[in-house]
């Protein structure tokens, strides 16, 4: 007797068509001079660096993909060592995106690289510390090289005081006499891990770590202790300036050009 069933064969997806479209979560560290952007956070009608990285990744994309930065950084602050996290489920690898982000974003923001991470990693709420550096030319002249990347002060500073000054920020503080902003937030307090303030030849360099800063807070703080480096302010001076959460009491907010992000740490 002749059988008649028919064999049906169940086929089953392939692993990469399975994994296809699973949403990855990329990692860039990136690098900028802030000096044409208001910032990194995106704002309508002005140019930001989220906003050239959104662009960018809306070509790649064809659709609009949402960055996350460790780091907020103030219009012409710059960054050798930002970090933002985004997700997608196209096919693209992370050397394509690498490769695809510094083939269209303008010559002042470069993608150093890109990886996948885990999907809980988040580059601002998974950071421990960011680094920053501030640098001051200290000299009689300008440098017309240097001129978007630092501080020109042409008057001698002392960079010892200045660093005996650094080290007493270092702890858990409130640093209300060190914030631009009257705008209530959740505590004034933060950690800073590292300050220091050393000469190289002509400029001072200054670095700070710290679990978070408060708004402008880097650039008010190294304003305070230009004035230790002036002879203006002793470096006891400081913890009186600390301890009185007012903000008049502290030195000016000294430029962004002179600040960059170095690092964040996580």
């Amino acid at each position: 007797m002749k059988c008649n069933y028919k064999l049906h064969i169940i086929s089953h997806p392939s692993p990469v068509t399975c994994n296809a479209f699973m949403e990855k979560n990329i990692k860039l560290i990136i690098e900028y001079e802030g000096t044409r952007y208001q910032g990194f956070q995106i704002q309508p009608g002005v140019k930001t660096i989220q906003g050239e990285i959104e662009a960018s990744l809306y070509r790649i994309f064809q659709q609009h993909v949402k960055i996350y930065g460790a780091g907020r950084t103030d219009a012409g602050v710059h960054a050798s060592g930002q970090v933002v996290t985004f997700k997608h489920t196209s096919l693209k690898t992370p050397e394509q995106i690498h490769r695809s982000l510094n083939g269209l974003l303008p010559d002042d923001i470069v993608i150093q690289s890109a990886r996948e991470m885990d999907e809980n990693f988040h580059a601002r709420f998974s950071v421990k510390s960011r680094v920053y550096r501030y640098t001051i030319l200290n000299r009689s002249y300008e440098d017309v090289f240097s001129r978007n990347f630092v501080f020109f002060y042409r008057h001698l500073l002392d960079a010892e005081a200045m660093n005996e000054a650094c080290k007493m920020f270092i702890g858990t503080h409130d640093f209300s006499s060190f914030r631009a902003s009257s705008k209530e937030i959740k505590s004034n307090l933060r950690k800073i891990f590292k300050f220091t303030c050393h000469r190289k030849g002509d400029f001072i360099i200054s670095e700070i770590e710290a679990d978070g800063f408060l708004y402008m807070m880097v650039r008010i703080l190294m304003g305070t202790i230009l004035q230790v480096g002036r002879g203006k302010y002793s470096p006891d001076k400081i913890l009186e300036i600390l301890y009185a959460k007012d903000r008049t009491k502290a030195g000016p907010t000294l430029p962004a050009r002179g600040l960059c992000l170095v690092e964040v740490k996580y």
